[in-house]
């Protein structure tokens, strides 16, 4: 590894932004001189209808832009250029929150004629991250479904769920939340590198144990697999996680898009320099000769003989470990706004 390399953070410069006219980067601040900022945004809607078609979520809401985890391959990086950051250091340390989420969750959920789906927390961004300990808009988020009665699911890396497991409890109760976690690898010197800010793989375990075992249905991705680094992983992660008390798992293939690429290009060099190439052209053997994909179904399951293999393995860990498992239905029959005390009248 880089010895110049600084820990704790993926990304270790920013990277050009692709709308660079709209964008501002200090000339006299170097990347380890910044320190996480903390800047409120006042969005006029929360909620994000999901209309891809490879993607099982109807809504999606994220309380925050940016994310302190630090992957390098995160696929969320490039919306930070759209506020004139960049996808690279940015992303980490320039953090917008959404203060104003709960009020206009609220103000959904009293729109005439809504009729209530499931509210994926962190389509994008990670609703765990470290700021939730400062902010609790997640937590507050979880109180307005569960005094609505609205279902939710959330997905996290960090076991910092664990401070909700009241409100999570009281929701399990009604069939209201399942919970998700990702788990990329569970070699703990490779999470360390990885996803430098989210919790250790132990804790991720034990949060995993801790939910199921008060009766909130916990599912798993492993996500991303990266050929060459994690993907001999395979079996022991699923194993892992079934111990643990998670109902299902799915798993995501490495796609590095747009500005990406470049960040993870970098990370892998200064991290692995001795498997880079080979962990390179393993990806890009598995996305047509390309390191990113962007079609539907194809982007997440890849394409290829390493693509094959790996699908094999997870269907093979299925049979073995979760043959006799499921995530249930979530349950939208009683919700208690506008819409729904209209219908029980009849």
């Amino acid at each position: 590894m880089d010895k110049n390399f600084i820990k704790g953070q993926g990304a270790q410069r920013n990277e050009h932004n692709r709308f660079d006219r709209f964008s501002w980067e200090p000339e006299d601040e170097e990347p380890e001189s910044l320190k996480v900022t903390f800047t409120e945004v006042f969005p006029k809607t929360i909620v994000n209808a999901v209309n891809s078609p490879d993607m099982r979520m109807d809504y999606s809401l994220n309380p925050y832009q940016g994310c302190e985890h630090g992957c390098s391959y995160c696929f969320a990086r490039p919306t930070h250029e759209f506020w004139g950051y960049s996808a690279g250091v940015d992303f980490e340390r320039k953090i917008m929150v959404k203060k104003n989420a709960p009020e206009l969750l609220e103000k959904f959920f009293r729109k005439k004629g809504y009729m209530p789906k499931t509210i994926s927390l962190s389509g994008n961004t990670d609703c765990y991250q470290p700021a939730e300990r400062k902010f609790e808009i997640t937590r507050k988020l979880l109180q307005l479904c569960l005094d609505y009665r609205h279902p939710v699911s959330i997905l996290t890396k960090n076991a910092l769920v664990l401070r909700d497991l009241d409100i999570l409890k009281s929701l399990a109760e009604q069939d209201l939340v399942s919970v998700s976690f990702s788990i990329p690898t569970i070699n703990e010197e490779i999470r360390r590198k990885m996803e430098p800010r989210t919790s250790s793989v132990n804790n991720k375990l034990k949060a995993i144990e801790t939910l199921s075992q008060n009766g909130i249905p916990v599912g798993v991705m492993v996500a991303p697999v990266i050929p060459g680094l994690t993907s001999d992983e395979s079996l022991p992660i699923v194993k892992a996680v079934a111990d643990a008390g998670a109902k299902s798992f799915s798993y995501v293939i490495v796609r590095l898009n747009d500005t990406v690429e470049p960040v993870f290009v970098n990370w892998i060099n200064a991290h692995f320099p001795d498997r880079a190439q080979k962990v390179l052209n393993l990806i890009r053997s598995m996305h047509g000769g390309n390191l990113g994909e962007k079609r539907f179904h194809e982007r997440y399951k890849g394409e290829g003989n390493i693509a094959k293999l790996i699908r094999n393995t997870f269907a093979l860990a299925e049979r073995k470990y979760f043959a006799d498992r499921e995530m249930p239905v979530l349950n939208a029959e009683n919700f208690t706004g506008t819409r729904a005390q209209q219908l029980r009248l009849f």
